[in-house]
């Protein structure tokens, strides 16, 4: 077999890469359109994922987040994408680079990408528990938060930012699911 000096591999995984980001640039824009929401899968210790200590402890290698009813200040540049979204009721901003996100899923139509992620050894914890390798990128977010439609709790999806991820934190009647199980065996 011949060597793949073109890397048709890495030019795949980049071109879907940029469908996620399109995507959530136009959510970052004009919000979710009819029943679309997202599952992301992204790796915690991959180079430049900023999260708190607290939610690094918690998941420490990899961590799924959903943004559906209730995210704010999604924004989204070339290379990474932040959101905000509540853990036990607890605010948390999280900025994520493209790099390091392993899955990207849309439940409503049954869309899903995998992307393989390259934990860089460069990526550390600064004092303030926050992975950075990247530099670190200048807040320029609005004192005020622009909270997304909200639905009844009662009726909330899994993992929609406010009963943690992965499924391992309180449940508030809702349950977190792995992409995992939206494969096919």
């Amino acid at each position: 077999m011949a060597d793949d000096q073109i890397r048709y591999d890495i030019l795949a995984q980049d071109a879907l890469r940029s469908v996620m980001r399109k995507v959530l640039t136009e959510v970052a824009r004009t919000g979710l359109p009819g029943n679309h929401h997202f599952f992301i899968t992204f790796v915690t210790g991959a180079p430049g994922v900023r999260i708190s200590r607290r939610m690094r402890e918690k998941y420490p290698d990899q961590m799924t987040i959903v943004l559906q009813y209730q995210y704010w200040d999604l924004k989204v540049s070339e290379h990474e994408f932040e959101v905000g979204l509540s853990f036990a009721e607890v605010p948390e901003k999280l900025t994520i680079p493209f790099a390091a996100v392993r899955g990207f899923y849309d439940p409503s139509v049954n869309f899903e990408l995998e992307f393989d992620v390259d934990v860089g050894e460069e990526a550390m914890a600064d004092g303030d528990g926050e992975t950075t390798a990247l530099p670190a990128v200048a807040d320029s977010k609005a004192a005020t938060r622009k909270k997304k439609k909200k639905s009844d709790p009662k009726k909330a999806e899994p993992g929609s930012g406010d009963d943690g991820a992965d499924g391992d934190a309180p449940k508030k009647g809702a349950e977190v699911v792995s992409l995992d199980s939206f494969r096919k065996k």
